[in-house]
């Protein structure tokens, strides 16, 4: 009789296989970084307010409600949070209404992923209305998943919005990898249990335990990928 049970070596590859790929957005795959700065000061300009640069570290790759919060507090601009995130997604939303530049390497990336079926999806701080727009330059075809920061009660550097891709998939977390440029996404892919590749873009990330970190897209591909999981399951290379 023969065993239905799958040979050690078989278990040992299944187990050390990549399942899905989890990217960021805004300065990830789309260098929008400094417009989502200059949205900022755009803004509180017309409030009457110049926002200093020191600011810029703090808010970068965080979600709406919490840059908006803490520029308010910072501040003391006379806007309700609600009015604020209004106002800052309709300049942003203007300023990539004019284009969105691809950061170098995520066209040919995501061409690699589709054309070897392996699942990506798009988890993103922004809001819904946003990312759509964006999607017109990476193509939505591109995407299995797309998490928006406006579809968790919590988003980044919580875990959440990984686990909540992970969950839509199907997938186990450790078997995914995450591609972010900031701290505060790394974290979350972190927390979620995934293995993490920073592309720092606006701000450095430091290197740590577990902690890939590459200068671009351009040195990412799917055997790179595979490798961090294969390396962390311990399996045969």
């Amino acid at each position: 009789m023969t065993s239905s049970i799958p040979a050690v070596g078989t278990r040992s590859a299944e187990a050390a296989t990549l399942q899905a790929v989890f990217l960021d957005l805004d300065g990830t795959l789309v260098d929008t970084e400094g417009f989502w700065w200059e949205a900022e000061a755009e803004v509180f300009a017309r409030l009457g307010h110049t926002l200093d640069d020191r600011h810029r570290e703090v808010v970068v790759g965080g979600p709406m409600s919490r840059s908006a919060g803490y520029l308010l507090r910072e501040t003391g601009a006379d806007i309700g949070l609600t009015e604020l995130s209004t106002l800052l997604n309709e300049a942003f939303v203007a300023r990539i209404g004019r284009g969105v530049p691809l950061m170098p390497g995520a066209r040919r990336l995501l061409s690699e992923l589709a054309a070897h079926k392996l699942p990506a999806a798009l988890v993103s701080a922004s809001h819904r209305t946003v990312i759509e727009q964006m999607l017109h330059s990476l193509g939505p075809e591109n995407f299995a998943l797309v998490v928006a920061g406006d579809d968790l009660m919590r988003t980044k550097p919580h875990p959440d919005p990984y686990l909540t891709a992970a969950a839509r998939l199907g997938v186990d977390p450790a078997r995914c990898a995450v591609i972010e440029d900031t701290l505060t996404g790394v974290r979350a892919g972190e927390a979620a249990g995934c293995r993490v590749v920073a592309v720092p873009s606006v701000m450095p990330v430091p290197a740590a335990p577990g902690r890939t970190v590459v200068r671009s897209l351009e040195e990412v591909d799917l055997p790179f990928l595979q490798a961090l999981i294969t390396e962390s399951r311990g399996g045969v290379h």
